[in-house]
């Protein structure tokens, strides 16, 4: 099995050094990543200018454009023979609406329109404690184990969320989810000419049951996008 990996929080972040060797359990992996971070970018693509590639070692390259043109080079050019693209891991949640907002989302979509099977995968951040990666992977692997063996229905991909408990647990349950579209409370502070945002991401609403209110209370969720 050959597996893209991809995000939006750019090549060196630490999310997706995890992710590429998580995945190197079940497969080839190519790494395909954005050189600059490139968060909230949503589905953005390049048409109008060359894209330029860093080939930084085999199976490894740098692209100067964003995370869905990362998917996009890869499946047609890069590693045409992908059978998964696994987008992140992101430093932060995509949870609710922030599925069309996010690169790391948009990579995971583009990967769809091409026919490839396809998941995103976030990791909910709490103020300033920092993410554990090393556990992550630990809470993860289960849940990739579990889905590399079941089908995907065509024009879907998977959205999934780790959240972020007070302890070192590796066994945490997955929880299948809708996507809470619940708009988030956006609020603004007056800065120089502009405004800063200043909404609070764990404030925003969450309907019981969403993948905001499980990933909240401590579940990995597990939402399916259909495109």
């Amino acid at each position: 099995m050959k597996l893209i990996v991809t995000n939006d929080d750019g090549i060196e972040a630490q999310g997706l050094l995890t992710l590429a060797r998580l995945a190197s359990r079940w497969g080839d992996v190519v790494v395909v990543a954005p050189a600059e971070h490139q968060s909230g970018i949503s589905h953005q693509l390049t048409n109008n200018r060359p894209i330029r590639v860093d080939a930084l070692s085999e199976n490894r390259y740098r692209v100067w454009g964003t995370p869905a043109d990362c998917a996009r080079l890869a499946l047609n050019e890069l590693a045409v023979d992908g059978d998964w693209v696994l987008s992140g891991i992101n430093h932060g949640a995509n949870l609710g609406v922030d599925v069309y907002e996010s690169g790391t989302v948009a990579a995971a979509r583009e990967a769809v329109f091409h026919g490839c099977k396809a998941m995103a995968l976030s990791h909910y951040t709490i103020d300033d404690r920092p993410v554990d990666w090393q556990l992550a992977a630990a809470r993860l692997q289960p849940v990739l184990e579990r889905l590399f063996r079941q089908n995907l229905d065509a024009g879907c991909f998977l959205n999934i969320n780790l959240p972020h408990p007070d302890h070192g647990e590796t066994r945490l349950e997955t929880r299948t989810a809708p996507v809470d579209t619940s708009p988030f409370k956006n609020t603004f502070t007056a800065e120089g000419n502009g405004y800063l945002h200043t909404g609070v991401y764990h404030e925003r609403p969450r309907k019981t049951g969403s993948d905001v209110d499980l990933c909240f209370d401590g579940h990995i969720t597990m939402s399916t996008i259909r495109v």
